[in-house]
């Protein structure tokens, strides 16, 4: 494993294990953030354990991150900091089952705390000869597997509450319980934000046609 592996203090040969081991299987293009299941991660030692959760997750997780940020590099800083984080508390970690939710909030977090970044970075952009410069993000590999981009582009231009409801409604394919755990709010908060996202991408869409 590369860099990941490394920041976590997960060895190569724990992770390359937990990458092979049944059931846990490398997540695919197709995939979701929810990935592959893992068994019973109550008996495992804290590397296990998170190399077990690394292997089956780390890849659906970026691009949970990517559709928020946009940006590759910092979604996968994104979801590295949560691993580590995540293997910190462990041993506090009360139900291992739980362990997945953990992550997915740790994502999100990281990805509200990396765009309130950007927008302070972006407000206080030094004006050129040419007017203000805009900082843009480039095109990542893994937002070129997504068709519609059409969709994407509006996604994109939401508020952030109803950008993560939709991308984890609808690519993440999580259940209301799951996205109100994830999101820290209530499940008619989530259905709201759902709503009002909705409303407002095929608004959006229409006025493009």
């Amino acid at each position: 494993m590369g860099g990941p592996a490394r920041r976590l203090g997960v060895t190569a040969e724990t992770a390359a294990a937990a990458w092979h081991r049944g059931p846990v299987q490398a997540a695919t293009p197709g995939d979701s953030a929810r990935g592959a299941e893992v068994d019973d991660l109550h008996h495992l030692s804290a590397d296990d354990a998170i190399g077990a959760l690394f292997a089956a997750h780390y890849r659906g997780l970026v691009r949970l991150a990517v559709l928020l940020l946009h940006d590759e590099a910092v979604a996968e800083d994104v979801v590295q900091d949560a691993y580590v984080a995540l293997h910190r508390r462990w041993g506090r970690l009360r139900d291992a089952d739980k362990a997945l939710a953990y992550l997915r909030t740790s994502v999100l977090n990281g990805a509200r705390s990396a765009l309130r970044k950007r927008g302070v970075v972006e407000r206080h952009v030094a004006k050129g000869p040419d007017g203000p410069q805009v900082v843009v993000s480039a095109e990542t590999g893994a937002l070129s597997l997504l068709r519609h981009r059409e969709v994407l582009a509006a996604v994109r231009r939401l508020p952030t509450r109803q950008r993560e409801a939709i991308v984890l409604r609808y690519y993440a394919e999580l259940t209301e319980a799951e996205m109100a755990d994830a999101m820290g709010c209530s499940r008619g908060a989530v259905k709201s934000h759902v709503s009002r996202g909705m409303q407002a991408l095929r608004k959006t869409l229409e006025e493009a046609l």
